[in-house]
């Protein structure tokens, strides 16, 4: 059966209404564009984010129900408490934002990521910007995990994850959720939900209330502090 999608221009930045995303495939919402920030910038404020394989059209989407942490209610586990007790991992922000997205590509394989070159690049750009984020998690000076995504205000819009060493990536969601959450952060958006984020606590919201939850983001609510580059205290696994 055919698709039919709306087509984005080179010089219109606006996108169909998330609501009128596709139920199968679940999110679909319109194709083409391109990867310039001030259109990465409108589609994360308007809950919209993009995924498709290289060599394919962009492909931009908005999935009800909407996957998301809460990052006050993240509990790590007892065992998680203990490994970081006994490993000892460094945690950090903003300090190798280019590393992560690049490790985050590779862990899944080359023939099999989304996090093309070009995706890379425009999130790298983001980063310059000032609107794509990074937490490392260091053992020694090894980077062995990460995570990235975009500031909207007071929400994250987490992409990716990465872990070369046991539980690193866990340890850089539980470490960035507190800080986060100290900081002023409200939400971390982590878009489909699967069998690992539903094992870590995430919570699934429609898109009515996701998208309500953008719409009360000003302007002037970026949580600057948050992302500043620096390392995050030990006392988050007291």
């Amino acid at each position: 059966m055919p698709i039919y999608l709306p087509e984005l221009t080179a010089y219109n930045l606006n996108f169909p209404h998330p609501n009128s995303a596709m139920v199968d495939p679940n999110g679909l919402l319109a194709f083409g564009g391109d990867l310039q920030p001030e259109r990465l910038l409108r589609a994360y404020q308007n809950g919209i984010f993009p995924w498709y394989n290289q060599g394919e059209p962009i492909l931009w989407w908005s999935p009800a129900p909407r996957s998301v942490f809460y990052p006050e209610q993240f509990q790590p586990s007892k065992s998680l408490r203990k490994f970081q007790r006994k490993v000892g991992y460094r945690v950090t922000i903003n300090q190798d934002c280019y590393r992560v997205i690049e490790q985050c590509a590779l862990s899944r394989g080359l023939e099999n990521t989304w996090i093309s070159p070009d995706i890379q690049k425009a999130y790298q750009e983001m980063h310059c910007l000032g609107h794509c984020h990074s937490v490392e998690v260091w053992e020694g000076n090894t980077l062995v995990g990460g995570l990235y995504g975009i500031a909207v205000g007071r929400i994250f819009c987490g992409e990716s994850m990465f872990s070369l060493a046991t539980n690193a990536s866990k340890i850089a969601l539980w470490f960035f959720c507190r800080h986060f959450h100290r900081s002023g952060g409200q939400l971390i958006d982590c878009q489909v939900m699967n069998h690992h984020l539903q094992s870590l606590g995430a919570q699934e919201l429609s898109r009515e209330h996701f998208l309500n939850k953008l719409s009360q983001q000003p302007s002037n609510a970026a949580l600057i502090d948050c992302y500043q580059p620096q390392t995050l205290s030990c006392e988050y696994f007291e």
